[in-house]
């Protein structure tokens, strides 16, 4: 297929080196285990990215070349260069590259730059948030509505 979604998987990849039995789980990291899962979709081509890599795994190229951005980040929040932060909001809020941030990555400095927030969770029973689809015709968004709320 010609058109494919290009998917960047990017990862921390710290506890899957010092967690022992994270590593028996995700010997490949997380972010090889979404690789493996997305990649079962014909009109999906994933990009693996780690915090070490060089360029933090997101040099130019991999980001102008990536159509959804998949983030997850626990440990290493503050490692992430403001640079680097800023070239992702960048990306998102002027080229249309899709964000998505699994797990802690709440915290992560992509997140709170993009969304405009502390990134602190409220919890209970109680709590409503309503989730905005901002971009419906991305391909990565097909069929979820402009908005809904948890």
């Amino acid at each position: 297929m010609a058109n494919k979604i290009r998917v960047t998987a990017w990862n921390e990849f710290r506890h899957e080196k010092s967690n022992e039995y994270v590593k028996s789980i995700y010997p490949d990291g997380i972010h090889g285990l979404i690789k493996q899962f997305l990649e079962t979709q014909d009109d999906i081509e994933v990009t693996l990215a780690a915090l070490d890599d060089p360029d933090n795994g997101l040099p130019d190229e991999v980001l102008n070349n990536t159509d959804v951005l998949i983030w997850w980040g626990h440990m290493a929040h503050h490692e992430v260069p403001d640079a680097l932060v800023e070239k992702i909001r960048h990306r998102v809020y002027t080229k249309g590259m899709g964000l998505i941030v699994l797990h802690s990555g709440h915290h992560s400095k992509v997140f709170r730059q993009v969304v405009g927030t502390n990134g602190n969770l409220s919890w209970g029973r109680d709590q409503k948030e309503v989730v905005w689809n901002l971009l419906p015709s991305h391909p990565i968004a097909a069929g979820i509505p402009d908005h809904f709320t948890l």
